[in-house]
């Protein structure tokens, strides 16, 4: 907090009288007061960088799901939206509680884990290894980027029936999905990353003497990474959207399972649980990712918000 002394009820002479007689470190002395005149009081004025600090953010990020929710149980209770069609946010507490404690939704929720880490991790090491090989060689480029970029533009859900076809309706189709939808955006963020990287830095490594490959080590790949990152949460995102889909094909196990049950028997609250937790795996891992940007990307000083 930042003060500052000023005397008051001074006049011009007064001012000017204080600036002239300021000692050696800077403080303004109090001038002496004229015969028969008061010396001036003295007030302290606090500086507009002392604002009082609101509500810290980790408090003020909860309160928009809070209201909806609020609102949403609101209109419940008014009869405003018909149970049968959307249960209450409290039916849906209950059947979630219900759920956890039989142990069915963690069993689908590891399933359904193990089948999207498992896509990702394919479709991602695919994407990547493909971007590096388009972006740093001209060759790559031109073997690579026009067939990538014609794929992409396909509905990753309108590959289904096609899936069905060539693997069956096992595990393999499901996986196949989220790798699928998974790989575009990691091979498209680190494509750009890999060519976006400044020339003077490339010269700059090549006059020091690097060799090609302590050039894509220490320059480009650093260079690439906050894209790769981006590319990552994108492609985080997408996967649960594609376990959604994959995991409506004849599923046994896994969240999906659960939503196709609750759907023949008109469960609305088990899908709202569902879906819950869809978007709280999804809020976890674009969390972490969040965390790994802060960590490895803490040498590139960045704007955070007013």
């Amino acid at each position: 907090m930042t003060t500052q002394t000023l005397p008051t009820g001074r006049d011009a002479t007064g001012a000017a009288g204080q600036d002239a007689g300021a000692d050696a470190s800077g403080a303004p002395a109090v001038p002496d007061a004229p015969p028969g005149r008061a010396a001036p009081a003295l007030t302290t004025v606090i500086a507009s960088a002392a604002r009082r600090r609101g509500v810290p953010r980790w408090a003020r990020r909860p309160v928009g799901p809070l209201l909806l929710l609020l609102l949403w149980q609101i209109a419940s209770w008014s009869g405003s939206t018909s149970t049968e069609l959307l249960a209450s946010p409290w039916t849906v507490v209950t059947a979630g509680t219900d759920l956890v404690t039989s142990g069915e939704l963690p069993k689908a929720i590891l399933v359904s884990l193990r089948r999207a880490g498992t896509g990702v991790l394919l479709g991602g090491s695919v994407g990547i290894l493909l971007a590096l090989l388009a972006g740093l060689f001209r060759l790559g480029e031109d073997l690579i980027d026009a067939s990538v970029q014609m794929i992409r533009t396909v509905p990753f859900v309108g590959l289904i029936p096609l899936f069905i076809i060539w693997f069956g309706i096992g595990e393999t189709p499901k996986i196949a999905l989220v790798a699928f939808g998974v790989a575009f955006p990691l091979y498209i963020n680190t494509y750009a990353g890999v060519r976006n990287v400044e020339v003077s830095l490339v010269e700059a490594a090549r006059t020091v003497g690097l060799t090609r490959l302590g050039l894509i080590r220490h320059v480009i790949l650093p260079g690439a990474l906050p894209n790769v990152l981006v590319g990552l949460r994108f492609s985080l995102a997408i996967s649960w959207l594609a376990l959604i889909f994959a995991e409506q094909i004849n599923a046994h196990q896994g969240l999906g399972q659960l939503m196709n049950d609750a759907q023949e028997f008109q469960r609305t609250d088990i899908i709202v649980v569902c879906l819950v937790v869809y978007a709280f795996l999804g809020l976890t891992v674009d969390a972490i990712v969040r965390l790994l940007e802060r960590v490895l990307l803490s040498w590139r000083p960045t704007f955070s918000g007013t």
